[in-house]
């Protein structure tokens, strides 16, 4: 279950309320923030975009492939742990606006994470330290430590000790480097 807080609305859908629930010159701070980032080649300077002017918790380390794409309303909900890689075109969200409802939640990323490419990362999920989703993920519920995850919708294709187990005699992830 993902953690996320319900916001009801009245009247017409949870989108034409956005400016009352996030302030217009915060988005269009954040938009052209994500945008420089999104297109800058240098890793240091999207970390230090996304601290400086997000409000992103980023660990050292981390890298933002080219076209990541942050939400946009509440970055500052987002954190990313030490040593991770986000993979390109890859979009991170913490809320949803819907019919009668929008909701927020946190996006917790823990370190040595690796996010492949144009995967979606919904509100309210935590995904645990060292684990693998695999690229086109839909990552709509918490991802265990270790695990290896992929699919739409997203399953764990191996545990943490099966992916020990597989990788226990490879030469760059295994015990025996």
């Amino acid at each position: 279950m993902r953690k996320t807080t319900r916001y009801p609305v009245e009247g017409a859908n949870s989108l034409w309320h956005v400016y009352k629930t996030v302030p217009f010159l915060k988005v269009v701070k954040n938009f052209i923030v994500i945008q420089l980032a999104r297109y800058t080649p240098f890793l240091g300077m999207k970390n230090w975009l996304y601290r400086t002017f997000l409000g992103l918790k980023v660990g050292e380390q981390t890298s933002f492939a080219l076209m990541v794409m942050l939400d946009v309303m509440f970055p500052e909900k987002i954190s990313v742990g030490r040593n991770t890689v986000i993979g390109y075109n890859t979009t991170i969200l913490a809320h949803e606006y819907l019919i009668k409802e929008y909701r927020l939640g946190p996006v917790d990323i823990g370190s040595e994470v690796m996010i492949g490419a144009n995967s979606t990362i919904l509100p309210g999920v935590t995904i645990g330290d060292g684990a693998i989703v695999s690229a086109g993920t839909l990552v709509h519920k918490d991802v265990p430590a270790g695990a290896f995850v992929g699919g739409n919708p997203m399953r764990v294709i191996y545990s943490k000790e099966e992916m020990e187990k597989r990788w226990a005699e490879d030469p760059i992830y295994g015990k025996n480097k």
